[in-house]
């Protein structure tokens, strides 16, 4: 990796507070371009236009990701004066469409919640921690990461809300339902003192609970509810947090906010699970709407 390549990432973490995954993939998406190419700070744009051929193999949102890490390099490279020209317009630029995300419906979540809720009541802490678990992340919409890495001190002790820090280190704050507010005190009495700052600790160790862990359980949960596992995950209960609180009549804006959105085009995403709502609202509050008096 060149020097330029590692002072752009060192500028990532300080100034812009770039998350440790980001960086990562930051850091290999340029070490491959310059293991093709060469140098990215010297690299002649003819050299630059050849990677069009390294990732024709590659899935479209694949290639859509390194091109923006090579714009944002190259955009700093020229702010350095490393480079006199900017070579982007030789990148390729490959149409992506953003998945739908997948949508769990109020019968399948119930389902999961009354498997959590039986299970808790034997009292055993890992039964006891999965509620906990799985009410904040449909209860509040957390990122799987930010549920992980949540310190003891962010747990609520009179207002009903939740200290999240998200990407980048940005800091949010999202409502706690009286349903998560009990299960987190249930957690708590459970919870093994061993002197770590996190909410969920890890076994035997001072960190937290891993991403994979929660998968995991999660996973084992759908299926002894009784669903297929393949379609529950951490992200499939946030957005079925998102689909839901739009069903409910949420304003995109404060889902925006609840969900730690940087942009307002990301949170509209959601807005295809609620056609049928939408299409009642506009028959029933349109000035040229049937119902409309």
């Amino acid at each position: 990796m060149s020097e330029a390549v590692r002072a752009f990432l060192d500028m990532l973490a300080s100034e812009r507070g770039a998350a440790a995954n980001t960086l990562a993939a930051y850091a290999r998406d340029l070490a491959q371009a310059e293991e093709a190419i060469g140098d990215l700070a010297a690299a002649p744009r003819a050299k630059v236009a050849q990677l069009s051929g390294e990732w024709a193999a590659l899935a479209p949102s694949t290639v859509a990701r390194k091109v923006s890490a090579l714009r944002q390099f190259f955009g700093f490279a020229c702010d350095e004066g490393w480079r006199s020209d900017d070579p982007s317009a030789a990148l390729p630029a490959p149409r992506t469409r953003r998945p739908l995300p997948k949508v769990l419906g109020h019968g399948a979540v119930e389902a999961l919640f009354d498997t959590a809720e039986r299970e808790a009541e034997s009292g055993r802490a890992g039964a006891v921690r999965l509620l906990a678990l799985v009410e904040l992340l449909y209860g509040s919409g957390l990122r799987a990461s930010e549920l992980v890495s949540l310190p003891v001190s962010a747990v609520p002790r009179d207002a009903p809300l939740l200290t999240v820090a998200g990407k980048g280190g940005q800091q949010r704050m999202v409502p706690v339902s009286e349903r998560a507010a009990a299960a987190l005190a249930r957690w708590i009495a459970v919870r093994p003192v061993d002197g770590s700052h996190f909410l969920f600790p890890s076994r035997g160790a001072s960190g937290h609970l891993t991403r994979v862990r929660l998968f995991q359980l999660l996973k084992g949960l759908a299926a002894r509810a009784g669903l297929d596992p393949a379609n529950v995950s951490p992200h499939v209960l946030r957005h079925a947090f998102a689909t839901h609180l739009l069903e409910g009549g949420a304003d995109l804006r404060v889902l925006q906010t609840l969900l730690g959105h940087a942009d307002i085009a990301t949170t509209q995403i959601y807005t295809h699970v609620d056609a049928a709502r939408l299409v009642e609202l506009v028959n029933l509050r349109h000035p040229l709407g049937q119902g409309s008096s």
